[in-house]
């Protein structure tokens, strides 16, 4: 398996396939490159390098006790990009990979990067303060890392059959393949990274790396979104960065670049190629 080793021991691992422009994945918690699958053969046949990562604690990436914040996550993104020396790169990020993207660019800035991406992306903060008052509560947080230290296959499981893809709305029709694949990945990464995710995710506030963004940013959300609401994400970080382009996808859930893929890969390739 490919793989690269960061500054500090951990082994990264990544896909890396093709020639051209490259794209850059990072994923959703507490997921794994897998779950760009669809996005990757789509701008493969358009003639595009695409490469995916496993974060640290995640998929097939070493499961370390330490590091699981976005910080780290940004390090770790800096330093598979730098060691494929990738030039006029593209960087799509979904839910805390859009985080990790943002902290990416605003930690190590921009010289390797010619566009970006965020989908349903959690910047630039999830958690309910003084200065965020359309946030969600601490206690939200909390509660889901309850779930997932008394029985993490089951709070999987309900994640993926209820609010990440939609499947608790009057009349939507579960995927049994999408909700087992959801649960494999989580279930392949570390407990304890995906228990400090959830603190890296929800409390890290990413203003100030959105003020630093001036590459073209497309943000793109679902109004649906039961995970990471659309009033307190994408419509903020629109205002923050310098050029931003805002598409709000009625009816679309948080999940919704596995379930909406056609759509979304669509309008990504029309962003890249404009």
């Amino acid at each position: 398996m490919p793989t690269i080793t960061t500054a500090d021991g951990v082994e990264i691992f990544y896909k890396d396939w093709g020639t051209g422009q490259p794209i850059v994945f990072s994923h959703g918690w507490p997921l794994s490159s897998d779950d760009w699958d669809t996005q990757m053969l789509f701008f493969l046949q358009h003639g595009y390098r695409v490469i995916a990562h496993d974060r640290r604690g995640h998929g097939r990436s070493s499961q370390v006790g330490d590091g699981h914040d976005l910080d780290h996550y940004a390090d770790d993104l800096a330093a598979l990009t730098a060691h494929l020396d990738l030039r006029n790169a593209i960087h799509v990020g979904h839910s805390t990979g859009g985080g990790e993207v943002v902290r990416y660019l605003g930690r190590h800035g921009e010289s390797r990067v010619e566009k970006a991406a965020i989908l349903n992306a959690i910047p630039p903060l999830m958690l309910k303060t003084e200065a965020n008052p359309g946030g969600l509560p601490k206690s939200v947080f909390d509660d889901l890392q309850a779930q997932l230290f008394a029985n993490r296959s089951e709070f999987y499981r309900a994640v993926a059959s209820g609010p990440f893809y939609g499947y608790n709305r009057p009349g939507a029709e579960p995927s049994e393949a999408i909700i087992q694949n959801w649960w494999r990945q989580g279930m392949n990464g570390a407990a304890n990274a995906h228990y400090d995710g959830i603190v890296a995710f929800s409390q890290t506030d990413q203003t100030e790396d959105l003020k630093k963004i001036t590459v073209p940013i497309f943000i793109g959300h679902g109004d649906d979104d039961q995970v990471v609401p659309y009033e307190d994400a994408a419509l903020l970080s629109v205002k923050l960065v310098k050029n931003g382009t805002l598409k709000i996808y009625p009816g679309y859930p948080h999940g919704m670049p596995t379930v909406h893929a056609d759509v979304i890969n669509a309008d990504l390739l029309e962003f890249f190629q404009a």
